[in-house]
C-alpha cells in the first residue's frame, strides 16, 4: 500500500520531467529555422524595372535632389516614392499618374 509519501516522491520528478518537456517544445518552436524573422533585412537594390507596378519618373543626381522631388510630387497629390536602384536613386508613380507627374517634374527649374 502506498502512503502519502511515496506518491509525493512519484509526482514531482514526473512535475518536474512534465515541466522540462513543455520548455523542451516552446524552445524548439521559438528557434525554429521559420522563414519569417523579427529583424528587418536590407533591402535588395534592383533595376528599375523591378519594382512592380511603379514606374520612374526621375533619375535625380542624388538622394536630397530626388527627396525634393518627390515632395514636388506629394505636395501636388500624386502618390510618389524614391527607390534605390542599380543605376541610382530613381522617383517612381504609380502608371495611371506617370503623364501628370513628368508634366509637373518638366515644368520645375
Amino acid at each position: 500500500m502506498l502512503s502519502g509519501t511515496s506518491i509525493s516522491y512519484l509526482l514531482g520528478p514526473l512535475t518536474a520531467f512534465g515541466v522540462v518537456g513543455v520548455l523542451v517544445l516552446l524552445l524548439r518552436w521559438a528557434f525554429s529555422g521559420r522563414p519569417v524573422s523579427l529583424v528587418e533585412r536590407r533591402p535588395a537594390t534592383g533595376a528599375a524595372g523591378e519594382y512592380g507596378l511603379l514606374v520612374p519618373v526621375a533619375a535625380p543626381g542624388s538622394f536630397i535632389e530626388g527627396e525634393l522631388l518627390r515632395r514636388r510630387l506629394e505636395d501636388a497629390g500624386i502618390r510618389a516614392t524614391l527607390v534605390p536602384t542599380a543605376e541610382g536613386p530613381r522617383v517612381m508613380v504609380f502608371p495611371d499618374t506617370e503623364r501628370v507627374a513628368r508634366a509637373l517634374l518638366a515644368d520645375t527649374p
